[in-house]
């Protein structure tokens, strides 16, 4: 849970519960000082983003369903309490792209952004007692440096794992930022949790000073 003095602000009888093992996300959490739990929803996410797209939905539907999906099972196992659910698909030139599963697919899918322009789609789901409450997506654009071999084997070695944990393979607030020549978009929406709606959501609900 964060520790943070700032925590003054919460007004609501139970930390915010975060649906989510994200070191990014926990990260933005805790730098706003708001008081939190993390709760990871165990869900298969290969298998929604299956169903969404044969479906016909694109990235934003993927990540907007995933997060929701997030947020309705932690919801309904913290009765009462506000859960926020957090997701994010990048996609470049008609690619999408989630989670790699492996190092392997990790290097493969930085080998092809590299030297590209890629979107991340960034969703987040509000809810309580197992009822959405509130939803939105962001976005952020990021123009990835052409990176040599050399650079890409020495940067997957330093991370290792960490390369799965999340979409495009990086964390910009970590190495990855060392894969960039520009960026547009907050830094919020980038670590996978906007986090100027989440907020006013979180003020409209009563559980924040206003």
């Amino acid at each position: 849970m964060s520790q943070d003095g700032s925590a003054a602000f919460w007004l609501a009888a139970e930390p915010l519960i975060l649906a989510s093992k994200s070191k990014g996300r926990r990260m933005a959490l805790e730098q706003s000082g708001l008081p939190f739990l993390i709760h990871p929803a165990e869900i298969d996410e290969r298998a929604i983003e299956t169903e969404v797209v044969a479906a016909g939905g694109d990235a934003d539907a993927v990540a907007a369903r995933l997060a929701r999906d997030k947020a309705l099972l932690v919801s309904r196992a913290r009765p009462g309490a506000l859960v926020v659910g957090a997701d994010q698909v990048a996609s470049c030139e008609g690619r999408r792209f989630g989670k790699p599963a492996t190092v392997a697919a990790a290097a493969e899918q930085l080998r092809y952004l590299s030297g590209r322009t890629h979107r991340l789609h960034s969703a987040i789901a509000l809810a309580r007692d197992g009822h959405i409450i509130f939803e939105t997506l962001a976005h952020a654009d990021l123009t990835m440096r052409a990176v040599s071999s050399e650079f890409l084997a020495r940067y997957l070695d330093s991370v290792a794992e960490e390369a799965t944990t999340s979409a495009g393979a990086y964390q910009i607030e970590g190495l990855g930022v060392h894969l960039f020549e520009r960026v547009a978009g907050d830094h919020w929406t980038i670590v996978g949790l906007p986090m100027l709606p989440l907020l006013a959501a979180l003020r409209r609900e009563g559980a924040l000073l206003s």
